[in-house]
């Protein structure tokens, strides 16, 4: 009798890695509530980051094997990614949203009588009085420039892929990386030098969760891009199979879409009238 499978989906072997990732996950969570409760200092955390990574690495190791030699990514299977892949980026959509409610709720009602305390902190204007705010013309800019021109070098470096271009390919993941790379680089200076610290009210603490939510993501997106020019190198992606690039290059695109919310709206509208820092 023939083992070739009469459906063009893919039954998973058994694995340890959900198992092992929820233990991670738990050890992670549980590590950052001693560590901001100052129950330890920060040795639980770390190590259940350790063990999240390593899965994470492992995990994907797995489903890249799968796809490369085992020849289990039908077109069904494909697809599926996809759904998964649009999916969660629509839940990566949904945690900006909490953010940006954040921010316009305090800014475009700073002078709401209920909020008492709101009020009280922000003299009723926003931004608040004494806050210094970033100049958006300046590292703002910078950065919309320099995120927006890793955006063009991703999609340079999928259209070459699907030409069969491995050149292209490479040297378009090489310069998006690098810009990555400029644009974290940047912000971490841009926070470096802030008139205000998270904890210095309403305005520092939304701007910092904004923004900073967003650093993670170009960075987690960096390193997405990083492993997808690993594999490049190693002659893993096809003109017509190569769903983790292409995932690579929506997350990307994500993020490039939602720092343009940030700079109008945080930085450029969300400053209007403040002192410029």
């Amino acid at each position: 009798m023939s083992s070739k499978a009469n459906h063009p989906y893919h039954l998973v072997d058994p694995s340890p890695w959900p198992l092992v990732g929820a233990i991670s996950a738990l050890v992670l969570a549980v590590g950052a509530i001693m560590y901001m409760h100052e129950i330890d200092s920060g040795i639980v955390m770390g190590i259940g980051l350790i063990m999240c990574l390593g899965t994470m690495a492992v995990w994907w190791r797995d489903v890249i094997k799968e796809g490369e030699h085992g020849g289990h990514h039908t077109t069904t299977v494909q697809l599926g990614l996809r759904y998964g892949m649009v999916l969660f980026i629509a839940s990566e959509v949904m945690f900006f949203v909490a953010w940006f409610w954040a921010f316009f709720d305090a800014s475009l009602y700073a002078n709401e009588a209920i909020q008492v305390a709101r009020v009280e902190h922000t003299g009723g204007t926003w931004p608040p009085q004494g806050v210094e705010v970033f100049d958006p013309w300046h590292l703002p800019l910078i950065n919309t420039i320099i995120l927006l021109t890793s955006g063009t070098t991703v999609t340079w470096a999928h259209h070459a892929l699907k030409e069969n271009k491995r050149g292209g390919l490479i040297w378009g993941l090489v310069l998006t990386v690098i810009l990555g790379v400029c644009f974290t680089a940047v912000q971490a200076y841009e926070y470096g030098h802030a008139a205000f610290g998270f904890t210095d009210g309403i305005y520092s603490s939304t701007f910092f969760m904004a923004t900073g939510f967003h650093g993670a993501h170009v960075l987690i997106g960096s390193i997405f891009l990083i492993v997808c020019l690993g594999r490049a190198l190693v002659g893993h992606f096809k003109p017509d199979h190569h769903f983790g690039f292409e995932a690579a290059a929506w997350y990307w695109h994500f993020v490039d879409v939602v720092w343009l919310f940030l700079f109008f709206a945080i930085y450029w509208w969300g400053g209007l009238g403040g002192t410029v820092h």
